[in-house]
């Protein structure tokens, strides 16, 4: 029939059409990875766009992202950069089919825009940043051009049978093109990863063998009773594999620490600084136990943890540099702290200076900093959220006003200052629990960074609040544990819980968005208490008849125990429903944007 052999003629040659576009595609990225290994990981062209796809990002949509996709917002933009060239090649491919030239044009295209992100970067270390896209677009429009002449092939005879053969043979030619071209780029690629790995050797080595000095002020041993023996509540020390990670890095840069500098200038600094990772260690360290915060925390939130850091004070490298508060007469008012990557966060100098224990970290928990946390350093400031103290990776500190300079979330209209707010948290029973009606053990954490807590409050339904039983308070800095024994009834409940800081403020039941200076509101859940079989089990049957024990209903297993409010219950809670309990996946996970820090 000679419309089905049209049809399936036309079917066949689109395919070998959006094929050549996808070898192309694949191509193209292969040989940009084997560029980017010799000349700089990060300046690949996934990542670039991808960085510059963040950077135009408005806040609401990053903080959509890590509410909904937590610490895998990255993993799911770089997906979406792929499978978005995925579709741009396959389309590419089919204009290749009868305009080969234009086809390969839209691949060069390509490769000037990866260019020009490479280059806008803030870490872009010069024309060279440019290479990879330029090299890969290079390889994917020459890759197209000719397996497109392979996938239109000219017939060489007018009759049925010396057409059938010519197009055989130029389906077997481009069959073979392809093959060939898909093995190269695959060696390319691994090729490129085999180069980039070797970069970040001398990174992990020197992680390895460094060894962290004892602390000349040691912190103080956690009060007996700290760590609260009910099941489901967070651990008082977070363990590092679970501790969160909020940041804007694609790739997690790898630093080697042997090459590592930090320098210290700008307004007030008599005495510019430079020092080497050997320099920072062979000064007095001190040891905290600090708990950090992200900022974009919805209420009952996961991205907040306590770590023992080790670290040199802040202050004792400022003030060698000749650096002064505002109120002492201090010309900087805003410290401006600079990430490998190009990040910059702003924290007010006189935070920084006051007496709390702000500190640039070499260790934690024990351990010298993960390349995911910061490894060789990063900086800590007790009291504030991360994104305007937690810089990771850092090298660079520059002294300056908050008039002369917005950081990086400020220009995203985040607020220059963000001390962290009061807030507490249930973390048993999980939202849609399904306890049994008598004692049951409410218990979480609360926080107020720098400030401490001196009271933590439940309420069931409408009922009068009550005073839980806190746990023994290890210092100002770390968040406390907290349990309230409940008789539970029969039904639903509302479970509520509120703080009090040690300034005695109570925490806001004002429902806020995380932007623009973090979340606030009570946290609450939603439980039903089931009779006991004793109370709600029939008669006992004949022994004939088969009557086993009764079991609790399983919980319900989208436990967002760990999430907050989505943005649409900012203002409106649904009744006998736990606020939290319409939130994201997210919530699944143990721990973490595209994000802050």
């Amino acid at each position: 029939m000679p419309g089905v052999s049209s049809f399936r003629s036309t079917l066949s040659r689109a395919a070998r059409g959006a094929l050549a576009g996808m070898v192309a595609a694949f191509t193209a990225l292969a040989v940009a990875e084997l560029v980017a290994g010799p000349v700089r990981p990060a300046a690949g062209p996934v990542t670039v766009v991808g960085g510059a796809v963040i950077d135009r990002t408005p806040a609401a949509v990053k903080d959509f992202a890590i509410r909904t996709f937590g610490e895998n917002d990255k993993a799911v933009l770089q997906l979406g950069i792929v499978a978005l060239l995925a579709a741009v090649a396959v389309g590419l491919g089919l204009l290749a089919l009868s305009h080969r030239r234009a086809g390969a044009a839209g691949v060069l295209l390509f490769g000037i825009v990866g260019s020009a992100a490479a280059l806008s970067r803030p870490d872009s270390t010069g024309i060279g940043d440019a290479l990879p896209s330029i090299a890969g677009a290079l390889a994917g429009a020459v890759a197209l051009y000719v397996l497109a002449s392979k996938a239109s092939p000219a017939p060489t005879s007018a009759d049925a049978d010396g057409q059938a053969g010519a197009e055989a043979w130029n389906r077997r030619g481009f069959l073979v093109a392809a093959a060939v071209t898909g093995a190269a780029a695959a060696s390319a690629g691994a090729l490129g990863r085999f180069f980039t790995g070797r970069r970040g050797e001398g990174a992990v080595a020197s992680r390895n063998s460094l060894v962290l000095p004892t602390p000349s002020s040691p912190a103080p041993a956690l009060p007996s009773g700290v760590q609260l023996q009910v099941a489901g509540i967070s651990p008082f020390t977070t363990p590092t594999s679970d501790f969160y990670r909020v940041d804007t890095a694609l790739t997690v840069p790898k630093v080697d620490a042997r090459t590592w500098r930090l320098r210290i200038h700008g307004k007030g600094v008599t005495v510019p600084r430079t020092y080497s990772l050997d320099q920072l260690l062979a000064r007095p360290l001190i040891e905290r136990d600090i708990t950090l915060t992200c900022v974009s925390n919805e209420v009952g939130g996961p991205y907040v943890g306590t770590a023992r850091w080790l670290g040199v004070p802040l202050a004792e490298l400022l003030e060698e540099a000749g650096v002064r508060p505002p109120s002492e007469g201090g010309k900087a008012d805003q410290l401006v702290a600079r990430s490998v990557d190009g990040m910059t966060l702003g924290s007010p100098v006189e935070d920084v200076l006051d007496g709390r224990d702000a500190i640039l970290a070499v260790g934690m928990n024990g351990e010298p900093l993960p390349f995911d946390h910061g490894f060789p350093v990063r900086m800590l400031v007790p009291g504030l959220y991360g994104y305007v103290s937690a810089c990771k990776w850092i090298t660079d500190i520059e002294l300056t006003t908050f008039d002369a300079y917005d950081s990086y979330w400020v220009r995203r209209r985040w607020a220059r200052r963000a001390p962290i707010k009061t807030q507490a948290r249930i973390d048993t029973p999980k939202p849609f629990a399904r306890p049994a009606a008598g004692p049951v053990t409410v218990a979480g954490v609360a926080w107020a960074q720098h400030r401490g807590i001196t009271r933590v409050e439940i309420r069931v339904g409408d009922a009068p609040w009550q005073d839980a039983d806190l746990a023994p308070q290890a210092g100002i800095d770390t968040w406390r544990q907290w349990s309230y024994r409940w008789n539970a009834t029969p039904g639903g409940h509302t479970l509520t819980v509120r703080a009090t800081d040690g300034t005695g403020q109570p925490q806001t039941e004002q429902r806020t968005r995380t932007v623009p200076d973090g979340a606030g509101g009570w946290h609450s859940v939603f439980v039903t208490v089931h009779r006991t079989t004793r109370e709600a089990g029939p008669p006992e049957k004949p022994a004939h008849r088969h009557s086993g024990p009764t079991t609790n209903h399983p919980s319900n297993p989208l436990d967002t125990s760990l999430q907050g409010a989505t943005r649409h219950e900012q203002h409106e809670d649904p009744p006998h429903h736990d606020r939290r309990s319409r939130g994201s996946p997210a919530a699944l996970l143990p721990r973490r944007v595209l994000g802050l820090r």
